[in-house]
């Protein structure tokens, strides 16, 4: 079972459908929409500020979201994928996103929807990503438009592919252990 933790009273909450792998921590004040997953290791820390997380939001593998004290909430639209140990740090994601694996996502940004942040791209402090178009690099950078085909391509197939992947996990019943004995 994930860990869920209250912090200064305040209890994540969780819409309908949502997976959570048994070693995601999610703790304070943290409010996530329906059919979201929060895989394994990733980490959702509502503790000095909110967190707010829309519908269809997969935050994947060793994933982190957080805030700043007093000065910055994290704030995630719809059908938006966070990536293997991406950064989510006190910015807004609008939706239909995808921030790549090991991309860093950093206070008062803003991510506009229909947009790419590629694997390992750093967007910076305040940088505004325009709508519908793809930031790489470090610092990251607007590199092109992005197309009606990598809409539907990536950012709906991963959305979609990952409320797939919840189900299996989901349906499954509890593991039968086999204990391996000396011959």
């Amino acid at each position: 079972m994930a860990l869920i933790l209250p912090v200064k009273g305040v209890l994540p909450t969780f819409g309908a459908g949502c997976y959570l792998a048994p070693n995601a921590t999610i703790v304070g004040d943290v409010t996530v929409g329906d059919d979201c997953s929060v895989w394994f290791n990733a980490v959702v820390r509502g503790d000095v500020n909110a967190i707010r997380i829309g519908n269809k939001v997969n935050i994947q593998d060793g994933a982190v979201i957080h805030c700043t004290y007093q000065k910055t909430q994290a704030i995630i639209g719809n059908n938006v994928s966070i990536g293997h140990n991406a950064i989510v740090h006190g910015c807004v994601i609008h939706d239909n996103v995808l921030i790549g694996m090991g991309a860093i996502v950093m206070d008062n940004a803003e991510v506009g929807s229909n947009s790419i942040i590629a694997a390992g791209a750093v967007v910076l402090e305040g940088t505004k990503v325009e709508p519908g178009s793809i930031y790489a690099g470090v610092p990251a950078k607007k590199v092109k438009d992005i197309s009606q085909e990598l809409i539907s391509g990536e950012i709906n197939r991963i959305a979609n592919n990952y409320l797939m992947y919840s189900g299996w996990f989901k349906e499954q019943p509890e593991p039968n252990i086999v204990k391996r004995t000396e011959i």
